[in-house]
């Protein structure tokens, strides 16, 4: 008996069908079929196994969200290098030389960039997951793949701003005539900690905006408030120096607040990574995970609410 194909296709509702297979000798398609259906095969957490066998459509959606993001424009992806430079010449100013500062001696430039970085990375992620789902219903509603692709994709795609924010730190760097601290390696375990908090907020953000439309509004409001509140432009300690305990414990609750100021420790020695800093890597990694079991949870009625 000659093998012609044998395969497993997965339906919304669990049903597996597959094992086809040909007998020549009498001339006609002979079909084994399995129908499998599994009421508890839900689980509180993605499964990583099927991400990984859907990871083709991954790419395939990170590279047209790329691709469509610079399709048709006069600059291309020089775009995304306005951003940063447009806000380190706004921060600079305000901050650097109204206000004032203190950069313990390093240029204002070099010290707010390696906040800008960070939070570039962490705004586009949480604005653009926002609204990926609605943005892809027709897809959602047609077809069946893990849900969870289309916001982690745009987190993947996050990486183009980050990459261009990172080469302006280096020509800041060179610019001035200063080295990287000795600790700098430890720069990309608090890198780690901001993808994660940022891939945790975009998946909350795109599973509640199914819900709450209202949302999509809030979360550009959002994002400007958190540019201010977060130590992107200053230090943590010129806010939380004279506050009690409980008050640094609720501002590092912010993950972006510790990671950035551990970040910009391990690149220039400014700032304090210590102290209250591990509650946001605590914070981040609850946002992670508490979104997988919420997303989770929205994947099963997605298709209907959308």
């Amino acid at each position: 008996m000659r093998n012609i194909g044998a395969g497993m296709i997965a339906f919304p509702l669990f049903f597996q069908v597959g094992y086809f297979r040909a007998a020549p000798q009498q001339g006609v398609l002979q079909a084994t079929m399995r129908i499998e259906v599994d009421a508890k095969r839900w689980q509180w957490l993605p499964d990583l196994r099927e991400f990984f066998a859907y990871r083709d459509l991954f790419l395939v959606l990170a590279y047209r969200d790329l691709q469509v993001r610079y399709a048709q424009t006069f600059l291309g992806i020089v775009w995304a290098m306005v951003q940063p430079a447009a806000t380190l010449l706004v921060m600079t100013l305000v901050f650097g030389r109204a206000v004032g500062v203190d950069t313990s001696g390093l240029p204002y430039p070099l010290f707010a960039i390696t906040g800008i970085s960070a939070w570039t990375y962490f705004a586009f992620v949480m604005k653009e997951s926002g609204g990926s789902l609605i943005a892809s219903q027709e897809m959602v509603r047609k077809i069946y793949f893990p849900r969870l692709l289309v916001p982690v994709s745009k987190s993947a795609v996050g990486i183009t701003d980050l990459l261009v924010a990172l080469i302006f730190m280096v020509i800041l760097f060179v610019y001035y005539g200063i080295k990287p601290e000795t600790h700098i390696i430890l720069a990309m375990l608090y890198l780690l900690g901001i993808m994660i908090s940022a891939l945790g907020v975009g998946i909350w953000v795109s599973a509640l905006t199914i819900r709450y439309r209202d949302l999509q509004h809030v979360v550009p409001f959002a994002i400007q408030i958190g540019l201010f509140v977060t130590p992107v432009a200053y230090t943590a300690g010129t806010v939380t120096q004279d506050l009690p305990n409980w008050m640094q414990a609720l501002y590092f609750l912010n993950p972006m607040a510790g990671l950035i100021e551990g970040y910009r420790w391990c690149l220039i020695g400014v700032g304090d990574p210590g102290g209250w800093c591990w509650l946001s890597f605590v914070s981040s990694a609850v946002l992670l995970f508490t979104s997988f079991i919420y997303f989770r949870s929205m994947e099963r009625v997605v298709a209907d609410l959308i």
